[in-house]
C-alpha cells in the first residue's frame, strides 16, 4: 500500500492534527440539495437554476427516447426515467451539479437483459440494482470503485461506444431485415451486410441531416440546443413532406400523456436469482458512470463530490424508476457538464429539468408521435462518436506497452464477448502489470534499506542555508509521496490533495520517493493540476525521475501548466524568488 505523509503543512489558519475530526454518518450523508439550502438560496440562484434546468431538459428530451428505444425499451420509459430517476438523484446525491437519467452505457446490458428475461426482468434487475447501489452506499464502499484502473475506463466506453453505433445501423439506413437483429456483433455485420440492398433513401436522408445538423450547430452556435432543434426539424419534415419512414408512432403508438402508478414487479426468490448477476452489472457500471460523472463535474468547478453519499442518491433513483416502469438510471457526463456551462448554482437545476420534462410529457407528448427513428439514430451516433474518448485514447496507447494491453483488452472484450468479462479481465491485467512493475522496481532499488539510517552531516559547504521564513508562509503547503503511485492510491491521494489545494495558492508535490506512476495517477495528476490552476493555485512538481516525468508529460501535466524543480529547496526559492515556469522547460530539465 502506497504511503503518504505531509512534510509541511506550516500555517496559521491550520488546527493542529488532535482537532482534527471525523465526519459523522449525517453529515457524510446529506444530500448536496440540503447543503446547498443551508448556505442560503436567494431568487438569483433559483434563476440561474432554472436556466440551467430548463437547457438540461432540452437536451434530454430526445437523448432519453433514443436511448430507450436503443436498449429495447419505449420511448416513454425513456422520458419516465429521466424523470424520476433525474429527480432522486438530485435531490438525494451527493454532487453539487449531477444529472441523472438514462445513458448511452447502460444501452447494451440493458437490450441484453430485455432479450433475455423480458421487460419485466428489466424493472426488477433495476429495483435490485437500486438496493445493492444503496449499500455500497452506505456500507462506504464507494471508494472502492475508484480502484478500476484508467486504461480500463477508457477502454469500456470505446467499447460500449462502437456497440451503439452499430446498433443503430439498422435505423440509420432504414434497413429491413429477414430475421431479429442479434445482439452479438460477429452476428450483426454479416446480416447487416446482406441487408444493404433494401436501403431506404429517405430514412438515410433524414439520419444523415440529423448528424450534419448537430455538428453544425455545434460549431457555428455552441449554445443553441442542437440534439433538440436537430430531430424537431426532422419531425417537421416528416410531417408536411408525409415522408414514408419509421415514426416513434408508427412503432410505438406514441407517448402517453401522463406517469403511470408506480407498482412493484413480480418478485419471487427464483426470478431475484436469476436476475441478480444482472443487477450486479448494472450497480457496478452504474457506480463508475456516476462516479465519473461527479469528478468531471468537480474538475470544471472546483467543488467536490461526496461518493458514498452519491451512490445512494442513485441507488433510490433507481428504486424509484422501477416502480414507474423506468429503466436504469445514472449520472451522464454530457447533460452533467451542459449544466455546468449553463451556470447551475445547485441540485435544484437537476430538480426542475425533471419538472420541466414532466410538462412536456403532460402539455406535448402527442407531438413525439411524429419523431422520426433515423433522427434518434442520427443522435445515438453522435453521442457513440463522443463518448469515445480519443485523446485519452491515443494517450494510453503511447503511455506504455502495458496501459496498451490493458486498454486494448477491454476494448475488444467489451465489443466481441460481455462488459462485466471486459471490466474483470481489464482489472486483473492492470494488477498484474502493476506487480511487474513494482518487480522490476524492487530489483533496481534493493540498495535503499526499508527503514532509512542515520546519515551524518554534510559539509557545511554542501548544505543548503536554512531559510525559516519558508516554515512561516501561511499559503504554501509541500506534501511528499512515497511508494507506488497506482491505480489503488490515485483515488485517495487525489482527494487529499484536492482539499489542501483549496487552502492555499502554492503546492509542492515531491516525487523523489516515488518509484514509479501508472497512467491512472498520471490521469489523477492531470485532473488535479487543472483543477488548482483554475483556482490560481500554483503547482510545482519536484525530484521526478525521468520515467516518472515522461508518464507525467503523456498526460499533459508539462509547463506552463506546472514547473518541475530538482528539489523542494529549489522550488521554494523559486516561490521566494517569483520566478515564472518557463514555457519550454523540457523534459530532461530539472532531473530529480
Amino acid at each position: 500500500r502506497l504511503i503518504t505523509r505531509l512534510l509541511d503543512k506550516m500555517t496559521r489558519h491550520q488546527n493542529p492534527p488532535s482537532a482534527i475530526t471525523h465526519p459523522t454518518f449525517i453529515e457524510l450523508f446529506t444530500p448536496k440539495l440540503v447543503t446547498i439550502l443551508r448556505e442560503g438560496y436567494s431568487l438569483a440562484n433559483l434563476r440561474a437554476d432554472a436556466l440551467a434546468g430548463l437547457t438540461v431538459a432540452i437536451v434530454a428530451l430526445p437523448l432519453s427516447m433514443a436511448i430507450a428505444i436503443a436498449s429495447g425499451a419505449s420511448p416513454a420509459q425513456g422520458l419516465y426515467t429521466a424523470i424520476i430517476g433525474g429527480f432522486f438523484v438530485s435531490a438525494f446525491g451527493g454532487s453539487r451539479f449531477q444529472i441523472g437519467g438514462p445513458a448511452g452505457a447502460f444501452i447494451v446490458l440493458v437490450a441484453a437483459t430485455v432479450q433475455t428475461q423480458g421487460m419485466d426482468g428489466l424493472i426488477l434487475a433495476t429495483l435490485l440494482s437500486g438496493l445493492i447501489l444503496t449499500a455500497i452506499g452506505f456500507f462506504r464502499l464507494g471508494t472502492y470503485i475508484k480502484f478500476i484502473p484508467y486504461p480500463v475506463t477508457v477502454g469500456f466506453t470505446a467499447g460500449i461506444a462502437v456497440i451503439i453505433f452499430a446498433s443503430q445501423v439498422k435505423d440509420l439506413l432504414g434497413l429491413t431485415l429477414d430475421r431479429a437483429e442479434p445482439g452479438a456483433l460477429l452476428e450483426k455485420i454479416p446480416l447487416l451486410i446482406d441487408s444493404l440492398p433494401t436501403l431506404d433513401a429517405a430514412t438515410l436522408a433524414l439520419s444523415l441531416a440529423t448528424i450534419l445538423a448537430i455538428i453544425g450547430l455545434k460549431r457555428v452556435r455552441a449554445r443553441w440546443p442542437g440534439l433538440l432543434i436537430a430531430v424537431s426539424g426532422a419531425a417537421v419534415a416528416t410531417a408536411l413532406f408525409d415522408l414514408p419512414v419509421a415514426t416513434i408512432g408508427t412503432r410505438f403508438g406514441g407517448i402517453p400523456s401522463s406517469l403511470p402508478l408506480p407498482a412493484l414487479p413480480d418478485i419471487t426468490l427464483a426470478r431475484v436469482q436469476a436476475l441478480l448477476p444482472n443487477a450486479i452489472a448494472f450497480a457496478l457500471l452504474g457506480s463508475i458512470e456516476s462516479l465519473l460523472s461527479a469528478v468531471v463535474a468537480d474538475g470544471m468547478t472546483g467543488r467536490r463530490h461526496r461518493s458514498n453519499c452519491e451512490l445512494v442518491g442513485q441507488g433510490f433513483a433507481n428504486i424509484a424508476s422501477s416502480l414507474f416502469g423506468g429503466i436504469c438510471v445514472t449520472g451522464t457526463i454530457a447533460r452533467t457538464a451542459t449544466n455546468v456551462r449553463a451556470g447551475a448554482h445547485g441540485p435544484i437545476a437537476g430538480v426542475l429539468h425533471a419538472f420541466f420534462l414532466l410538462a412536456f410529457v403532460l402539455v406535448a407528448a402527442p407531438l413525439a408521435s411524429y419523431i422520426p427513428l433515423a433522427s434518434l439514430a442520427g443522435v445515438l451516433a453522435v453521442v457513440a462518436w463522443n463518448m469515445i474518448e480519443k485523446q485519452a485514447f491515443a494517450t494510453l496507447l503511447r503511455a506504455s506497452r502495458g496501459d496498451a494491453a490493458v486498454l486494448g483488452a477491454t476494448f475488444l472484450l467489451t465489443i466481441f464477448r460481455d462488459l462485466t468479462e471486459a471490466i474483470v479481465v481489464g482489472f486483473a491485467l492492470g494488477s498484474v502489470l502493476f506487480i511487474h512493475r513494482m518487480s522490476k522496481t524492487t530489483a533496481i532499488e534493493t540498495h535503499t534499506p526499508f527503514v532509512a539510517e542515520d546519515v551524518a552531516d554534510l559539509p557545511a559547504d554542501a548544505r543548503s542555508v536554512y531559510d525559516e521564513t519558508t516554515a512561516n508562509d501561511p499559503k504554501l503547503v509541500i506534501f511528499r509521496i512515497s511508494g507506488a503511485f497506482f491505480f489503488g492510491a490515485a483515488a485517495s491521494i487525489g482527494s487529499v490533495l484536492d482539499r489542501i489545494s483549496d487552502k492555499h495558492d502554492c503546492l509542492i508535490i515531491d516525487f523523489s520517493a516515488v518509484p514509479f506512476l501508472d497512467s491512472t495517477a498520471a490521469n489523477m495528476i492531470e485532473g488535479m493540476v487543472r483543477k488548482a490552476t483554475l483556482g490560481g493555485v500554483k503547482i510545482i512538481l519536484t525530484g521526478t525521475s525521468h520515467e516518472i516525468r515522461k508518464g507525467l508529460f503523456v498526460h499533459g501535466v508539462k509547463p506552463p501548466l506546472v514547473r518541475y524543480e530538482s528539489s523542494i529547496q529549489a522550488a521554494r526559492k523559486l516561490r521566494l524568488n517569483g520566478q515564472p515556469a518557463p514555457a519550454g522547460q523540457k523534459l530532461s530539465e530539472r532531473s530529480g
